[in-house]
């Protein structure tokens, strides 16, 4: 299924989810994770999370289309695994009270709260214990100021900022 072209969306590329990947299948076990995708956009994380057998994705975006799109998609691909909601991602973060393996924030680069969004999972206690968190971000921004802040890795134009607990670092 193909998304639709009004999505405000800029898609992982995927030679850069190809490395994400990568980086994930050394880190956690993927079919026992539970996974959170912040601004999901078109979902591919999520999509791509299920294919490898994750039990639990949660999709986040604050666009209703987006948030339709990939629940459609997961409906149609039979994927009850996979639960969207429309929300804003510090509403979201503040108000859940479960803890993920792996999370993945995929902001629009131009956004102008990304160095807020690992400050506000690691003060609301999201990650699991040897949890990781990934934010992609454009080259101009630099995330490495934060405690928990552990590598960037660079696939072209995309950023991975990854984070662990700093006492799990």
């Amino acid at each position: 299924m193909h998304p639709p072209r009004n999505l405000p969306v800029r898609p992982t590329t995927d030679f850069a989810k190809t490395a994400l990947f990568n980086i994930l299948t050394n880190r956690i076990d993927m079919e026992s994770a539970n996974v959170l995708d912040l601004c999901c956009g078109t979902g591919s994380i999520s999509f791509e999370c299920a294919s490898r057998g994750v039990k639990n994705i949660t999709a986040i975006d604050i666009h209703a289309n987006c948030v339709k799109f990939v629940s459609d998609t997961a409906k149609l691909m039979d994927m009850a695994n996979l639960k969207t909601f429309k929300v804003d991602i510090f509403k979201f973060i503040e108000s859940e009270r479960n803890t993920f393996d792996f999370i993945f924030a995929d902001p629009p680069y131009e956004a102008t709260w990304i160095e807020q969004i690992s400050p506000a999972v690691f003060q609301h206690k999201l990650l699991a214990a040897n949890g990781i968190l990934i934010i992609e971000h454009g080259p101009k921004t630099n995330l490495s100021a934060s405690p928990d802040f552990i590598e960037k890795r660079t696939y072209g134009n995309v950023n991975f900022s990854i984070f662990k607990p700093h006492e799990q670092a």
